[in-house]
């Protein structure tokens, strides 16, 4: 018989119950991979009565008292899938505190607590992983730490909230407004109650302040991430992208230039031609620019139970080879590099902007002055009627720096006959 591991779970929602799931029916390979017979002992729930998606065996105990799970001193190692902040920082920090491995999917709580917990668990002696806080089943987060640690990362571009992507693939294909697309995604499971988290850019962000953190070493706060939504997204847009080659994509980026960081998220057109306009529905995919190994893009499932619930395991697995090898403690990722922004003079992209425009001489020529003084050519101009008395002017600059363009753009607003409607950034392949 093979030495037990025991395992606290905090939480019991889809990924909770998938993680239960995978431990039960993969058990004979997870015995085999780590040496222990590794076996959930208690679950915290909110509500006893409750009727759960996966029953548990009788083996497994159901709790509403956190203290059964983080005083227990047989339980080795305690998985968080609660999806709170506070409450989740708390227990996790009286779990490290109580020599316990630890394991979170939680994005939030990494994102906005992951140098507190990661020197909790340091000065503990404990493992805490959390590569099921980014993109779901794909490994992302140790490809960074350990299959491109040798290599100097530039850019870190990824399509990582599912529910959105699911939106936004909805009114290309199927032209849906967004309310028709948000309410699709809702039916089928993909979007909240309350989606603000996912259509607002939020939950990209995140995500995005962890890749930073991987990727530089730079401990990038979520106020300095620039966010935009899909909100404003209208069927014209899909349309005119479409047509004029791209695909509209909710896109997060972080790129260093010169030992700074730039990270923002919103949408943007992709060239259809790149790899990243390909993923559509609820999928996640994140593209990485290394400058030995070139470019590599990582792909698959975003969220769900299946997904996440394995990369859960998979850390669960690796906690239980350092508790066996005696090698706890070390940090999911050492890299650290002082944090120092980009200025806004040298983040440089293409853009693409909709104006609504009086249609009458002049006015178009008053627009090209006012880029022009500010250095921002045009790449491409699409001219249609918007009614008898104004137009649709669509635009895609040369590539400009930010500050040229908010300078433009600034000075357009003091226009009464110029209205930006729409602003993004274009990537091309």
């Amino acid at each position: 018989m093979k030495e037990k591991l025991q395992v606290g779970v905090l939480g019991f929602g889809t990924v909770g119950s998938g993680v239960v799931h995978i431990l039960e029916e993969h058990k004979s390979k997870i015995s085999q991979v780590t040496g222990y017979e590794i076996a959930i002992k208690t679950v915290l729930v909110r509500d006893l009565e409750k009727k759960r998606r996966h029953e548990t065996t009788g083996s497994i105990k159901l709790t509403t008292d956190p203290d059964e799970v983080l005083e227990d001193p047989e339980i080795g190692v305690v998985v968080e899938v609660m999806g709170s902040i506070t409450t989740a920082r708390e227990y996790i920090l009286r779990a490290l505190k109580a020599g316990k491995q630890v394991v979170t999917a939680n994005k939030d709580l990494i994102a906005l607590h992951g140098d507190e917990l990661v020197t909790a668990a340091q000065e503990n002696q404990c493992d805490l992983f959390y590569e099921a806080s980014v993109a779901g089943g794909v490994p992302i987060l140790r490809t960074i730490v350990n299959s491109l640690a040798a290599d100097k990362i530039k850019k870190v571009m990824g399509i990582v909230n599912g529910t959105t992507n699911f939106m936004l693939t909805k009114m290309a294909t199927e032209q849906k407004t967004y309310e028709e697309a948000l309410l699709e995604a809702q039916n089928l499971g993909f979007a909240e109650a309350d989606p603000t988290n996912d259509v607002d850019g939020i939950d990209a962000a995140y995500k995005m302040v962890i890749l930073t953190r991987l990727a530089f070493g730079m401990n990038v706060r979520l106020d300095d991430v620039k966010v935009a939504g899909i909100r404003g997204i209208s069927p014209q847009d899909v349309v005119i992208s479409d047509q004029l080659g791209y695909q509209v994509k909710l896109v997060g980026l972080a790129e260093e230039r010169d030992e700074t960081v730039s990270v923002h998220v919103g949408p943007a057109l992709l060239a259809k031609a790149h790899p990243l306009a390909g993923v559509n529905h609820e999928n996640n995919a994140v593209f990485i620019t290394g400058a030995a190994v070139g470019e590599t893009m990582f792909y698959g499932p975003g969220a769900g139970k299946g997904p996440t619930a394995i990369s859960v395991v998979s850390d669960l697995i690796i906690a239980a080879k350092n508790i066996r090898l005696g090698t706890t403690g070390n940090a999911f990722n050492n890299f650290k590099h002082e944090t120092k922004y980009t200025p806004d003079e040298q983040i440089f992209s293409k853009y693409y902007l909709r104006l609504k425009m009086n249609d009458k001489t002049g006015t178009f020529l008053k627009l090209t002055q006012i880029f022009a003084e500010a250095g921002v050519g045009f790449d491409k101009i699409l001219q249609k009627p918007f009614d008898e008395y104004t137009a649709t002017v669509v635009i895609i600059t040369h590539v400009t720096s930010k500050a040229q363009l908010e300078k433009a753009l600034k000075r357009t607003k003091q226009e009464p006959e110029i209205k930006l409607i729409t602003n993004y950034s274009v990537v091309e392949v």
